[in-house]
């Protein structure tokens, strides 16, 4: 074994970690930031819902005042107020109460948590896609292995022809040119071993990645059992894709969101009906002026003109609500297309392990017959060469075919709301 070659197994069997499928799903969602990032963000969307209900609870102000001003004045400019300015130091406060603005804050409040539960639902939508990324790489990481271990098996086919068509050219049954044949071949199988083994790290790194992991990484992967065939029912797989993908669910909520804002927009042209109080001490004033004071009242706020302001804001409220469903509507046209899309994938991809199967057995027949052949003189080099690589050729897609069958089936399982 060559000094390159022995250090690539060694490099290849040291700092390996063994990993199954259900643990890196565990560590992606344990890890991930961007399952974290949907997370926080639905969080801070759900504060809106206490920041719009802050206004149906009592508002109160406490403030401190001292004035200097000079003795007998009056404000005459700036304002509409006509009260002398008095020389005074005063602490008080303010309270006020909404009593009713006919629904509207409750309508806002309703918009924000329909938003919140929307981002809730695109939790799901993020960790669906984790899951995904982390079956789709777990499987390429397992062709790539299963791949490399394919280049090693043709280094050590091509070296065993080598050595046999060495033993024979040295004895003159063989030409040299047949031992420089076989020399190629050693050569062109040791580089794609390098090839593969550059695949199979490149799989690692992707893995760590959709993972939430960073640094190099070598796994020793669980290999997974092949399953059945999927399905032929289509139909409802798509019915249960637009029951069970979340971000169909996310669509659908914010719908409701957007009618409960056009709601509360046109609750605009209603009025505010609060109460107010205040009280207060006055230590320093002026001679003659009370030590306390105190007043109640309530205000009633009626919207009379604003040049159209509440009526457009309503009506982009409802176009906007409208143009939310119409998105729903899209949704759902994508999603059954990308069922029926899945399902197709899987299907062909099903069938190509039987054709593997079939290449399989029939190169390794192949491979013998061109062996006996070559051993008993009946042909070349050449011809014996072809058959070792059409068999490599066909265990390389063998070993890629039930993978890519297990990917097809991972997102078909996305496609139908399955992963989660």
């Amino acid at each position: 074994m060559t000094a390159p070659l022995i250090w690539l197994l060694a490099t290849i069997a040291q700092d390996t970690t063994t990993l199954t499928l259900e643990q890196a799903q565990r560590a992606a969602v344990a890890n991930h930031p961007s399952l974290a990032s949907a997370s926080l963000t639905a969080q801070a969307t759900g504060e809106q819902v206490a920041q719009v209900k802050s206004a149906l609870r009592p508002q109160l102000n406490i403030a401190a005042t001292a004035v200097g001003a000079d003795a007998g004045t009056t404000i005459a400019a700036g304002t509409l107020q006509a009260q002398g300015l008095a020389t005074r130091a005063a602490v008080g406060f303010g309270i006020s109460q909404l009593v009713t603005d006919f629904g509207r804050t409750h309508e806002l409040a309703e918009s924000a948590r329909l938003r919140t539960q929307s981002l809730e639902q695109n939790i799901g939508t993020v960790k669906a896609r984790i899951l995904l990324e982390v079956e789709r790489v777990y499987y390429a990481s397992l062709s790539a292995q299963a791949v490399l271990k394919v280049m090693q098996s043709r280094v050590d086919m091509q070296r065993s022809t080598l050595r046999q068509i060495g033993a024979l050219a040295e004895s003159g049954l063989r030409s040299t040119l047949d031992r420089s044949f076989a020399d190629v071949a050693v050569s062109d199988a040791e580089l794609a071993l390098f090839q593969a083994e550059n695949a199979a790290r490149a799989a690692d790194a992707q893995l760590a990645a959709a993972m939430g992991e960073q640094g190099p990484h070598r796994y020793r992967l669980t290999d997974v059992g092949l399953p059945e065939k999927v399905s032929d029912q289509t139909e409802e797989l798509v019915e249960a894709a637009l029951r069970n993908r979340p971000e169909l669910g996310a669509a659908k909520l914010n719908v409701a969101a957007a009618e409960r804002l056009a709601a509360a927009e046109h609750r605009l042209r209603y009025p505010n009906i609060s109460v107010l109080g205040a009280a207060g001490a006055v230590p320093f004033h002026r001679n003659g002026a009370q030590a306390t004071y105190s007043a109640a009242g309530v205000n009633v706020t009626l919207p009379f003109l604003n040049g159209g302001l509440f009526k457009s804001r309503q009506i982009e409220a409802e176009l906007r609500a409208r143009s939310a469903g119409k998105d729903v509507d899209a949704l759902q046209i994508q999603i059954a297309a990308a069922v029926r899309t899945s399902w197709q994938d899987a299907d062909m991809a099903w069938q190509r392990l039987a054709v593997t199967n079939r290449m399989m057995e029939q190169t390794n027949v192949a491979l013998r017959l061109a062996q006996s052949r070559y051993d008993a003189g009946l042909s070349g080099i050449v011809e014996l060469t072809q058959s070792q690589l059409a068999l490599v050729s066909a265990q390389v897609q063998s070993a890629s075919a039930k993978y890519d069958y297990l990917q097809r089936i991972a997102t078909l399982n996305f496609a139908i709301g399955a992963l989660r």
